[in-house]
């Protein structure tokens, strides 16, 4: 792990069973992929490259040595698609396994990318998918196994690391990853830079497959869209006069906050969301 000029960022996420992974719906391999993707795309939305995690592991003692060995596995080479690696960590006995990750990025001389930096007028883009992992979850909460695609979405989130830093070199005004939801997460940039921020409906392709899963769930899919976590796609917001990357795709706008103190911080077209995201308590 190195920062030559000292500019680091750091990030931190814990797991618990039960509430953020079950050993029934993947094997130890999936959850250390899940873990470490977590936090290595919080630090890709900040504009930096990771370089490292720390990892501790609390777990019950018959837990078996194999699942232990996959996890590390998965944890390793998560982090090896994108040049980083597992550099130290703990271990102790409880009676449930929880999983606590820090992650380390360097900002290659740049300044990060912070969720309070968006202005009125900015331009909000999306890169990686949405709704996937929340569709997974769903089938797999229903005792399902149809729908492969999503159930691995689930399993193994692909969040599209690499254009973090094409972000931050194309002028990003804040970025995060989507871990809680589109909406949920847009909420935090919304609050931080003092924007209300408006998406438009008609940005969202919901994929055929996704549709047909929502209505033999009966479940709306567009909730999974814009309310679903876990993929880590990155959404950020662009200066109106600059140009999006490639691979972005421009979902809404940032305007001038409401007076009122009940206005939602985001809106689809104009009008307060009905579906919510992820929160934790």
């Amino acid at each position: 792990m190195s920062a030559p000029d000292g500019r680091v960022v750091v990030t931190t996420d814990v797991l618990v069973e039960g509430r953020h992974f079950r050993r029934d719906w993947g094997s130890g391999e999936d959850t250390g992929r899940r873990a470490a993707a977590a936090n290595l795309a919080d630090i890709v939305a900040m504009g930096a490259v990771p370089t490292g995690i720390v990892v501790g592991l609390a777990c019950p003692a018959e837990l078996e040595i194999a699942w232990v060995e996959a996890f590390s596995d998965g944890l390793r080479d998560e982090c090896a698609l994108v040049g980083a690696s597992v550099i130290g960590g703990d271990i102790s006995r409880s009676d449930a396994i929880f999983i606590s990750v820090t992650a380390f990025g360097d900002l290659e001389e740049r300044a990060p990318v912070l969720r309070g930096g968006a202005g009125v007028g900015d331009v909000v883009a999306l890169c990686g998918r949405t709704g996937y992992a929340a569709a997974g979850l769903a089938i797999l909460s229903r005792g399902f196994r149809a729908g492969k695609a999503f159930i691995d979405a689930y399993r193994r989130p692909e969040p599209p690391y690499a254009e973090g830093k094409s972000a931050a070199l194309a002028g990003a005004t804040s970025m995060c990853d989507v871990s809680d939801g589109l909406i949920q997460d847009l909420g935090h940039i919304a609050a931080a830079s003092g924007v209300q921020i408006d998406l438009q409906r008609a940005a969202f392709d919901v994929p055929s497959r996704m549709v047909e899963i929502g209505s033999a769930l009966g479940q709306d899919p567009l909730g999974w869209v814009l309310g679903g976590g876990d993929d880590h796609a990155l959404v950020a917001t662009f200066p109106s006069s600059g140009s999006v990357p490639d691979g972005w795709q421009v979902v809404g706008t940032t305007l001038r906050a409401a007076d009122r103190d009940d206005a939602p911080p985001v809106t689809i077209d104009g009008e307060a969301p009905t579906m919510a995201g992820w929160n934790h308590f």
